[in-house]
Formats: C-alpha cells, structure tokens, sequence
C-alpha cells in the first residue's frame, strides 16, 4: 500500500471516532445507549441492519467460497436473507416494537422473564452470550487475517488495533454511535465495492463480461448447488437466517426494539431484504471473476486482498480496506451493544439486588463497563481463532449451527401459534439442539448437517412440546402477551412487572 491509502484508512478511524464521540450528546441515560430512546428512523435502522450483517468473514471465509464453487454463495448466503427479511416483515420486526412499546424492554431477552420465567431467561441469556463470543471473535479474526494480507502487520497487532478502534466508540456512543457509524461505513463499502466492480468489468471485456462470465469459469460455477452446498444445506442455511435476521441475532432484534411504531420496523425490514437482493451480486462479482483474474490461488481466503492490491489504484485501495473494517466494525459493534444490553438489563440485575437499585447514570456506566469487557473477551477468542476451526469454523460450524437452539423459544415464544410451549418445552428445545451439535461434532458429519440438525431438533421439539399442551391452560401473563402481540391491545398492569 501507498502512503495515500495508510492516510485514507487513517481517515476513516479517525472519522468513526468522531461519530462516536458526537453521539454522546443522544445518551441521556441506558435507554439512549441500548435502544435509542425508541427513536430509530426507518432508513437508518434498516441500512443498519443491512450492513450489520456482513463482516470481514465475507471478504476472507465467502470470498474463498466464492473461487471455488461460484454462484452457489449469492444462493445460500444471500437470497436466505431476503427471505428472512420477508417473513420478519409479516411475523417479528413489529412485534419486537410492540414489545418495548408495551413492556418497556431493552433487551431481547428482557421479555423472556414474562414468557417463560426467570430461569429460563437465565439460560438464553446465558448461553447467547457465550456463543455471541465465538461470533464476534471470528470476525476480529478475519478483519487480521484481512489487514495482514494487505499490510504484512502481525495478526495479533491487526485483531487489537481493529477492536480497540471499535470498543473506543461504541462504549461511548452506545446503539446511536452504532447506527451512525453504521450509516458511514456502508457509504464507504459502497463506493469501494462499486469501484472494484467496475474495474473487473472493464479488465474482464465490458459490461457483456456480467453474462458472460459464467461460461468462462470452471464447470459447476454457475450452479445454484455446488460442491457441499446443496440444496439440503441451503434449506437449513435459510432457516438459520431466518432465526437469525429476526432476532435470534441480538443485534437484529435491537434495530426492531428500537424503532418507533411497529410500522417503521416492517420499513426497516424492506429496505434490510432489498439491500440484500441487490447489493451481494455488485460486492461478490469480483469474488466469482477471481478464477479468471488469480488463477491457481492456493489459499483463496486471500483473494479480495490480492485483487484489491492488483486492481485498485492508490487511494482507492485504502478505501477498499476500509470497506472491509466497515463492514466487521459495524457487525461486531453493533452485537457488542446487545450483548451490553442483555448483560446489563437480565443477567446483573439476577446476580445481584443492588443493581435493581442502581440509578440511571450508574446503570449507564455499568453499561459501558459491561461493553468493554465483553468485547475485550471476543478479542481473546479472535486471537485464538486457530482453536476453534478457524474463521469459516467458527461462523457456520460453531455459531451457524447454534444460533438455531437459542433463537427458537426466543422468536416463536412471539408467536401466539405457540402460545402453550411453557418454559419446559423452551428447555428441551434448547437441549435437544446441543445434543444434536455435539452428535453431529462426534459423527463429523459434514456441514450440511452439522448446520441443519440442531435447528431441525430444536423446533421439532419445541413444536412437539406445544401440541402436546395443546389442551392445557395458559397463564394469565402469557395470554395477556400474545394478546397486545396480536392486536397490540395495552397490557395489564399485573403483566408489566419486569
């Protein structure tokens, strides 16, 4: 890289920095810092939650899928999150709104004290946080990986620098900071991911070269399945998204509980599948050109660095590493705010009484605290990455395959079809869906699997638990839930007592 490109890059943390710091002036109390004061535009939550679904994973782990098998990617990685963000627009995106405007919540978990008890609460929350580790870890991992093969800096140095930068301004400026750096980043991706296009375009043989691509590439790289992406995977992969883009990712869920009416949250919800319906096929061409482009590249997770370096002239080269810390920045921020809230709102306030006590400004400062050790956690397990498979291990073979048992009595606890699952059945589902990850671990099945049946267990013996309770009488609070989450009616006063 050019001195230019360091200055860029320069310029872009110190700009995310600035953000941070600015929004400080929104955080009046925990409130502000964890859901924005119920406050949120439409627009701005929904390119939040476009954008805070990628990472550094997809220009280091998707980026070598992409090399070796092509289309099949856009597939299952992309078309499941349009898809999940249809059936948030019409199931969950509103009924997260509802839930803050009628229970007053912060958290995705909070609610769960009423759904299913403490205890239960207790679990999810826990073990969400746990795996929330090993997700963001991943992604500190790959933003090294990334910042190494354009700079030669050691990956230990990289994970830091990235995490620091991230932790500085999102423990000052809480969801707001999120949201607005957010915003920046994705302008950033854009134009990066917009100039990299058209220079493979042109380098490829002109605008014909989209279409005509494909018959050039190895055999089966225009396939929808390819390699071990089948459509089996790609059934299991949709059903995570799905769990996943509607709040059994925390973050998500965060972007909904923050808007003002349940009407802006469906907006949200539009613009975060049409974004997905778009944007992947610009951002991943030069992905699927990089058989033509690199040919014979041995390890393929180094692909956007090399085409980056190859292609990009100076300046516009710092932008593009840029685009990359954007894109994992405004991910693993974005879930560092949600784990803060669930640590903050359910789990110390269960631990200890004095933190029911607390006032505001002190619950504000354990918020940031909360924040910061959190993410110094994901830090230690981003430099380990080694450990736990590697950064494609630990995004769909660890959290890829987890999310599914923890999202399920969390997402269809909303759902007054399920109205007579109780805490039990949310218990075994959550068990049923580990057993079924560590069998798969055992019996090293292949990836299809070991995404798919954890989830698929996890539902059925959830759905299995609630038709068996079918003819059993549900509690009071319960009935009163999916009451004002079906016709957001107000609650009684008995039910708000969380």
């Amino acid at each position: 890289m050019r001195p230019i490109d360091y200055e860029v890059l320069g310029g872009f943390f110190v700009a995310m920095v600035v953000i941070g710091f600015v929004s400080v002036r929104k955080i009046k109390g925990p409130k502000d810092f964890f859901v924005g004061g119920g406050r949120v535009p439409w627009w701005l939550a929904g390119v939040s939650l476009h954008v805070s679904g990628y990472s550094g994973v997809i220009f280091v782990a998707m980026a070598g899928v992409a090399y070796r098998y092509g289309f099949t990617l856009y597939i299952w990685w992309a078309l499941p999150s349009v898809l999940a963000a249809a059936v948030g627009v019409y199931a969950f995106a509103w009924r997260w709104a509802v839930l803050r405007l009628q229970l007053n919540i912060e958290s995705p978990t909070e609610y769960l004290a009423v759904r299913y008890g403490v205890a239960t609460q207790q679990l999810i929350a826990w073990c969400g946080v746990t795996l929330k580790l090993f997700d963001v870890g991943a992604k500190w991992a790959a933003l090294g990986i990334l910042l190494h093969g354009f700079t030669g800096m050691p990956f230990a140095a990289a994970v830091l620098i990235s995490g620091g930068i991230s932790l500085l301004y999102v423990t000052v400026g809480g969801l707001w900071a999120d949201l607005y750096t957010d915003f920046a980043q994705f302008l950033v991706q854009l134009v990066a991911g917009l100039v990299l296009f058209v220079t493979v375009v042109r380098r490829l043989g002109g605008a014909g070269s989209i279409f005509g691509l494909w018959a050039r590439l190895p055999a089966g790289h225009a396939r929808p399945f390819n390699g071990p992406y089948t459509p089996w995977f790609v059934a299991g992969y949709i059903l995570v998204s799905t769990l996943s883009g509607n709040g059994g990712t925390w973050n998500q869920a965060i972007r909904f509980i923050a808007a003002p009416t349940g009407k802006s949250a469906i907006r949200s919800a539009w613009l975060s599948g049409a974004l997905y319906l778009i944007w992947p096929l610009i951002l991943f061409f030069p992905m699927w050109a990089g058989p033509l482009l690199v040919p014979k590249l041995s390890d393929p997770t180094q692909l956007y660095p090399i085409l980056a370096l190859k292609f990009l002239p100076p300046g516009l080269l710092g932008l593009s590493l840029a685009a990359m810390f954007a894109a994992t920045m405004s991910m693993t921020t974005s879930d560092t705010n949600a784990i803060s809230a669930v640590i903050t709102r359910d789990i110390l306030p269960r631990l200890s009484g004095r933190f029911r006590q607390l006032d505001p400004r002190r619950r504000l400062q354990f918020a940031r605290w909360s924040t910061l050790g959190f993410t110094g956690l994901t830090l230690v397990v981003g430099l380990e990455v080694s450990h736990f498979g590697g950064v494609i291990g630990l995004v769909v073979a660890w959290y890829g395959a987890l999310v599914g048992p923890i999202a399920i009595p969390m997402l269809c606890g909303l759902l007054p079809a399920f109205k007579h699952a109780d805490s039990t059945a949310a218990v075994l589902s959550i068990l049923a869906g580990l057993a079924a990850f560590v069998l798969a671990a055992c019996l090293q099945a292949n990836v299809t699997w070991r995404v798919s049946a954890p989830i698929l267990s996890s539902a059925a013996a959830f759905a299995s638990m609630a038709w068996a309770r079918r003819n059993s009488p549900v509690p009071d609070r319960v009935a009163s839930l999916m009451g004002a989450l079906r016709r957001g009616a107000a609650l009684p006063e008995s039910v708000n007592t969380l």
